[in-house]
């Protein structure tokens, strides 16, 4: 009897943890979280059942009233005005990030030139719209990253000059909200502002790695997939020319992407350039930059800054797209 009674109770143990191992199993069913910032739409997928959208909401709010220029009480646009200012740890973090980009890219990525996008009806203000040269020239005058610095939390900066960090805020968003994911252990998710996004781990509940489409250039205002990639502990960020531009009267089609030695849009054959780092402020910073430096000054540029890969899309002599994967940017 004692024997039947141990084996009973060996049985009922192996059955117990054959119940929790299959419990332990079960494949993770993903949150997934979707609303409107930054002027664009955001998602967030992650393997847990806590929603977290009032937190992420939170954020936004306070990187919004700390970078946004289409807020006229944010930090950002009371500096712009010249008024007095202590910046909480948002803008100091995206002003370094800024400064270190400026610096490698030897001016191209420039945070003041946002005044002279304005003026081209590109940017937050559509007010003004560009009327002659002594316009671009008076602007001009008051572009250059290196004239502005933070000390002690405080902007010094010319009366004059204008910042605008919307070519890398959508990107520093990203990274916010995954920050904060991996702050409450979550190790696997996807975030993605706009088109900007970053992963982490893999898609639990498919139990893939996670697959991203880059958008195929259209200057019908339709989306559709390029191609599909995949990344896992990436970031990337894409910045495309086919939606905002300009023609002249000869037919040539100008980028939004101002050329902070001129003042002027980029003409280029650029459509699409998408860029991978390990943080997605770094990316969406390096798209905007890669896009006004063109394709040969980029190869030369990437010879000394491996950790970046990039994907151009663009057109040839015959108006045909052509693609240029750099620095072991994924196939698939």
């Amino acid at each position: 009897m004692r024997y039947l009674y141990l084996c009973a109770i060996s049985l009922a143990l192996v059955i117990s943890c054959k119940q929790k191992s299959k419990h332990n199993l079960k494949t993770p069913i993903n949150t997934k979280l979707a609303g409107s910032v930054f002027g664009t739409r955001y998602s967030v997928i992650y393997p847990s059942e806590i929603d977290y959208k009032p937190q992420f909401d939170s954020l936004f709010t306070a990187i919004n009233a700390s970078l946004s220029t289409y807020l006229k009480d944010s930090d950002i646009s009371k500096i712009n005005t010249n008024q007095d200012v202590i910046v909480d740890h948002h803008f100091e973090q995206v002003f370094k990030a800024s400064k270190s980009i400026y610096k490698a890219t030897n001016g191209v990525f420039d945070p003041t030139i946002g005044d002279v996008v304005n003026a081209w009806n590109f940017g937050a203000d559509n007010r003004k719209f560009i009327s002659d040269s002594t316009t671009i020239d008076s602007l001009m005058r008051f572009v250059g990253f290196n004239k502005v610095h933070l000390n002690q939390s405080k902007v010094k900066k010319e009366s004059g000059t204008y910042l605008e960090f919307n070519a890398i805020a959508k990107g520093y968003g990203v990274d916010v909200i995954g920050d904060f994911l991996e702050s409450k252990n979550i190790e696997n998710y996807l975030v993605e502002i706009g088109g900007e996004l970053r992963v982490r781990g893999r898609n639990l509940e498919k139990d893939k790695a996670w697959k991203v489409g880059l958008d195929e250039p259209r200057f019908d205002s339709e989306q559709s997939i390029y191609k599909v990639i995949t990344l896992s502990d990436e970031a990337m960020a894409t910045s495309g020319t086919y939606r905002k531009f300009k023609i002249d009267a000869n037919g040539n089609r100008y980028a939004h992407i101002i050329n902070t030695a001129t003042g002027y849009p980029s003409k280029t054959n650029v459509l699409s350039v998408s860029v991978i780092a390990e943080n997605c402020m770094t990316a969406d910073a390096y798209a905007t930059a890669f896009q006004a430096m063109g394709i040969e000054s980029v190869k030369a540029f990437l010879k000394e800054h491996p950790e970046l890969k990039v994907f151009f899309i663009f057109e040839n002599e015959a108006n045909t797209l052509e693609t240029l994967a750099l620095n072991g940017f994924p196939e698939s």
